[in-house]
């Protein structure tokens, strides 16, 4: 009969497998090889079919039609389609003619497609704007913190620390790109079923396909036998993301898969990684993808009808080596037990049926419970050493947080913190997967005090977008910045009235409801330019009263009522 190992294969249970790139960071030999997969590189994928990998995070595919050229997905910024768009110019003297969004991930390049928006349609399902906006507003900082983790961006270009890669390419955005220019455009031409178009002088196919996002699709050229997709990935599907993200349903991805499976395709090109060719072997590799989905689902569901909790899952349901054999189902993102919690948590909630999650004790009275019980610190520190010498990790990592919870800002904190970074920083070198070895040295520079995280938990406001919108856009992101306890038994409704526009808060019972500030109690009156500067902290509520540029017949109370909000513009109002 098969065993299966007491952990999962998350990480290297030694330093064996610990190579140095060839930037000095030092990671697993696996995931230092599979970032040469990225290398920059304009694929043929076909006489009419290119598709440039390694440019960044995602690709940008071309398709020359009868009428021009197709270009999808347009990466990060401006710069960085334009230099898809400069070597494909080297391969066909055609024009792109329209735009196709895949999702809404990489689309921040597409102002660099002349006439784009205008006479060049945009195809894409209707769900992308709203998920732009989505994650840029309420949850933008734990959006923004969670990239930053994931994605390594503040990771050094050197060293031991240096990024070596984030699994689906070579890093979030190539460093050449700078400035990174913003250049979305949205979509002209948009739905939401199954699709048939003729674009370009091609007939395309576009069917719904959620996957990590659910406005991807599939896009089908069948004249051309190009299947394009954000589905089928050059490492195991992530049904779990370490940034955090909405519930990815492993049964609706595969919905998706099977469609492509459907197709028959001779090539497929991905969102992410090398285009595939031949029938057979991307039959193949669909299938095997498909497989490894199904398999976490309905492991995990076995598990789950046993009684299993949380952590007993992890253990239960592994990966078999045969998937390995392909770098499509590798664990060179992220990790397989994450993806079993998630499933959990997605299907059940947070309770997994385990006492001790029923009524947990807050993180730091356990902390200090537990170094208590294992008689002091020192100990605690004695029983860490002894731990990460036997390559004991994850017990080593756990009773490491518990001094980290109740550390001070001595020399003996300083130490706790340092020791649980060298423990994330083992992590890091150990594991195949990108997300993990970022997320854990990210974590580990902030802790050692290389660089502190801090800032990205702040909400960040274009000033643009402020002084060109609605005032209850931003109204409506302050909501989730109020401190109930700043406001407590106080009730109050105010309006921001703009030279066109008006919106208005109630605040009531330790909530701010967005109104249209009808019927408020007190008025703030001001220029757009004005709001957008007290939006975006560059001048507080208070100075834009005493210079003038605010107004109020009740400035007092408006102040007051700002006051409330942890925002750098309203405190100490």
């Amino acid at each position: 009969m098969a065993t299966r190992t007491s952990h999962p294969a998350s990480f290297h249970p030694d330093g064996s497998e610990t190579v140095a790139a060839p930037n000095g960071g030092l990671a697993h030999r696996a995931s230092v090889a599979h970032g040469e997969r990225f290398e920059r590189k304009l694929w043929k994928v076909r006489d009419d079919v290119w598709c440039m990998v390694g440019n960044g995070l995602s690709n940008q595919t071309f398709i020359e039609g009868p009428e021009g050229l197709i270009a999808i997905d347009t990466g990060e910024c401006v710069e960085e389609m334009q230099y898809a768009l400069n070597a494909v110019a080297e391969q066909t003297n055609a024009q792109v003619t329209a735009v196709i969004y895949t999702h809404f991930h990489y689309v921040g390049g597409t102002a660099a497609v002349p006439g784009a928006g205008s006479s060049v349609p945009i195809w894409s399902h209707a769900g992308v704007v709203g998920n732009r906006e989505r994650n840029g507003s309420e949850v933008g900082p734990v959006a923004r913190s969670g990239l930053i983790h994931q994605f390594g961006i503040t990771l050094p270009d050197g060293g031991p620390d240096a990024l070596v890669n984030v699994g689906l390419g070579t890093s979030f955005r190539n460093a050449e790109h700078r400035p990174f220019t913003e250049g979305f455009i949205e979509p002209t031409n948009t739905f939401t079923e199954p699709t048939q178009a003729t674009i370009a002088g091609l007939r395309v196919e576009f069917t719904p396909a959620p996957s990590d996002a659910d406005d991807s699709v599939n896009i089908w050229f069948p004249d051309l036998e190009v299947c394009v997709n954000n589905i089928v990935w050059p490492v195991l599907f992530n049904v779990f993301a370490i940034r955090g993200e909405e519930y990815r349903d492993p049964r609706v991805l595969l919905r998706g898969l099977d469609h492509v499976a459907s197709l028959g395709a001779e090539h497929l090109v991905g969102a992410h990684g090398p285009p595939l060719s031949g029938r057979a072997q991307v039959a193949e590799q669909v299938e095997r993808s498909s497989d490894a989905v199904r398999f976490l689902w309905d492991q995990t569901v076995r598990g789950i009808n046993k009684g299993l909790v949380s952590g007993e899952l992890t253990e239960f349901v592994q990966l078999p080596g045969e998937y390995t054999a392909s770098y499509l189902q590798t664990q060179f993102y992220g990790v397989v037990e994450h993806h079993v919690r998630q499933i959990h948590a997605g299907l059940r909630g947070f309770f997994d049926g385990d006492e001790a999650n029923l009524f947990p004790v807050p993180p730091r009275d356990r902390a200090e419970k537990m170094i208590t019980g294992f008689g002091g610190a020192a100990a605690v520190r004695e029983e860490i050493a002894t731990a990460t010498a036997a390559d004991d990790l994850r017990w080593a990592i756990d009773m490491a947080t518990w001094l980290v919870r109740i550390a001070d800002e001595s020399e003996s904190g300083a130490a706790d913190r340092q020791q649980l970074a060298d423990l994330l920083r083992t992590v890091a070198q150990r594991t195949t997967a990108a997300n993990i070895r970022n997320w854990c040295l990210t974590r580990a520079r902030h802790l050692d005090g290389t660089m502190s995280t801090d800032r990205f938990h702040a909400h960040r406001f274009d000033r643009e977008a402020v002084r060109h919108g609605d005032p209850g856009d931003a109204l409506s992101t302050l909501r989730v910045m109020l401190d109930p306890l700043r406001c407590t038994g106080q009730t109050m409704h105010v309006a921001v009235e703009l030279p066109d526009a008006r919106a208005g808060l109630h605040v009531r019972r330790g909530v701010a409801v967005l109104t249209d500030g009808s019927g408020a109690e007190a008025t703030v009156r001001m220029d757009r330019d004005t709001w957008a500067q007290i939006v975006t902290g560059k001048i507080s509520m208070t100075d834009a009263f005493a210079s003038g540029t605010a107004s109020s017949a009740t400035a007092g109370d408006i102040t007051t009522f700002f006051s409330w909000f942890e925002h750098p513009a309203f405190e100490n109002a």
